[in-house]
C-alpha cells in the first residue's frame, strides 16, 4: 500500500508562485519581501502587535526566554506532557526546568499544580522566571485559570502554541495569550514553511530585541559591530514564500483537520473503552492531530502498542502519545510535579494519521483496520 503519513506537509500552487517571485527578484537570502508579509499575515490572523519569523520553533523559544531576562540557575516551569523541544531552550541558558503534570480535560498544564509548584519555589526564596505552557495536539489549555495565575504571582507566560495554531480560546487565537507566543512551522504542523517557525508578542521592545539577537546581534554601524552575543535564527526570503501561500489556506487546513477527527470519531465512539479528548466550553481546536486513548480495564495494558504495529504492517504510520519530560532520562534530575495524568495518557494513547491531504477513504480504511485488530 501507498504510505500513509502521521501528518505530511501539504504544499499547494500559491506557494511556489510566491517562492518563484524570490528567485526571480533574487531575493534568496534571510529576510526579505516576503519575510516581511509573511509577518504580517501572523500578527493580523492571531491578533498580535509583533512577529519575528525564526529558523525555528525552538529558536523561538530560545530567543523568547533570553528576552524575558531569564538567567543560569533560574527556574522556569515547563509543561511536562509535550515534545522536548519545549524544554531544551531552558537548558540552553543553564536555567533549571521544573516539569508541571497535566489535567485531564485538555491534557495541558493543571493550574492546581502550577500553583503548587510557585509556592513552593516562593517559600524556599526562588520565585520562577517564566512559565511554558503548551496547547498539546491543538487543544487550548486552560488559560483562564493559568492566566489568573500568572498574574498574581507576576510570572510571565511564554504561550507554547507549535501544535495550534487555528486554534482559539474565547474569542482569542492561541499564541496571544502570553507575554511571548510561540509557533512553529515545521514540515508536520498545520501549516509549514519546510522548517521555520515565529516568537509573537503585544511587546514592541521583546519584538525589537528578538528582531536584534536573531540576525547575530548586529549593532547600527558601516561596519560590524556586536556587544551582545547573537544567534543565526532568521527564517530565510525562500521559506516565507512557502509560508506565505499556506497562511492562504490555513482555515482550509483546520477544517480538513476537523473533518479527520470526525470520522474518526463516528466511527470508533461506539466501540466500548475508546476514548477522544472533547473540546471543553470556550474552546476551538485545530485538531492538529486525533489522538484515541485504550481503557486499560476493556483492552489491557498494551494496545496502543499493537494498534500502532498493526498499522505499520499496512504501511500506515501513527506514534503514541508524547512521553512526559519528567520521563525522560535527559531530564531524570530535574523536579517535577506529578498527578499520573501525563503517564497514563502515555501508556495508553496513540496518534493517528491526520494530515490535511489525507482522503477520507484512507481515514475509513484505518477505521476499519482498527475495529478488525479490537
Amino acid at each position: 500500500m501507498e504510505k500513509v503519513w502521521l501528518s505530511s506537509p501539504h504544499i499547494g500552487d500559491k506557494e511556489k508562485e510566491y517562492v518563484n517571485e524570490a528567485f526571480l527578484t533574487n531575493w534568496v537570502a534571510p529576510l526579505g519581501p516576503n519575510v516581511n508579509e509573511f509577518e504580517n499575515q501572523l500578527t493580523e490572523y492571531i491578533g498580535v502587535e509583533g512577529a519575528v519569523s525564526l529558523s525555528s520553533g525552538t529558536a523561538a523559544l530560545h530567543l523568547g526566554l533570553i528576552a524575558l531576562g531569564v538567567k543560569e540557575d533560574d527556574i522556569v516551569l515547563c509543561q511536562s506532557f509535550t515534545f522536548a523541544a519545549s524544554a531544551f531552550p531552558i537548558c540552553y541558558i543553564k536555567a533549571n526546568p521544573v516539569f508541571i503534570d497535566s489535567e485531564e480535560n485538555t491534557w495541558n498544564i493543571d493550574p492546581e499544580l502550577l500553583e503548587k509548584s510557585i509556592l513552593e519555589s516562593i517559600s524556599k526564596g526562588k520565585k520562577p522566571a517564566a512559565i511554558i505552557i503548551v496547547h498539546l495536539y491543538g487543544m487550548p489549555a486552560k488559560m483562564t485559570e493559568i492566566l489568573k495565575i500568572a498574574t498574581q504571582y507576576d510570572i510571565p507566560i511564554i504561550e507554547d502554541a507549535a501544535e495550534a495554531l487555528g486554534s482559539s480560546y474565547g474569542n482569542k487565537k492561541c499564541g496571544s495569550f502570553g507575554k511571548i507566543g510561540i509557533l512553529s512551522f515545521n514540515g508536520n504542523k498545520i501549516i509549514t514553511t519546510s522548517g521555520g517557525g515565529a516568537l509573537l508578542s503585544d511587546d514592541e521592545n521583546i519584538i525589537k530585541k528578538v528582531r536584534h539577537l536573531s540576525a547575530q546581534s548586529k549593532e547600527t554601524a558601516t561596519y560590524y559591530l556586536h556587544k551582545e552575543v547573537g544567534y543565526n535564527y532568521r527564517m530565510s526570503n525562500i521559506c516565507a514564500g512557502i509560508g506565505r501561500g499556506q497562511m492562504e489556506v490555513l482555515e482550509k487546513r483546520v477544517e480538513k483537520r476537523r473533518r479527520n477527527f470526525e470520522i474518526y470519531k463516528s466511527g470508533l465512539e461506539g466501540i466500548k473503552g475508546i476514548r477522544f479528548i472533547d473540546e471543553p466550553l470556550n474552546s476551538y481546536s485545530n485538531r492538529w492531530l486525533t489522538t484515541i486513548v485504550f481503557d486499560e480495564k476493556v483492552f489491557g495494558s498494551a494496545m496502543n502498542e499493537q494498534i500502532r504495529v498493526e498499522l505499520e504492517r499496512h504501511n500506515i504510520e501513527s506514534r503514541p502519545l508524547w512521553k512526559p519530560l519528567h520521563q525522560q532520562p535527559i531530564f531524570s534530575n530535574c523536579k517535577s510535579y506529578i498527578n499520573g495524568v501525563s503517564d497514563k495518557l502515555f501508556n495508553l494513547g496513540l496518534c493517528l494519521p491526520s494530515g490535511s491531504n489525507i482522503d477520507d477513504n484512507k481515514i475509513e480504511n484505518i477505521v476499519t483496520i482498527i475495529k478488525k485488530s479490537l
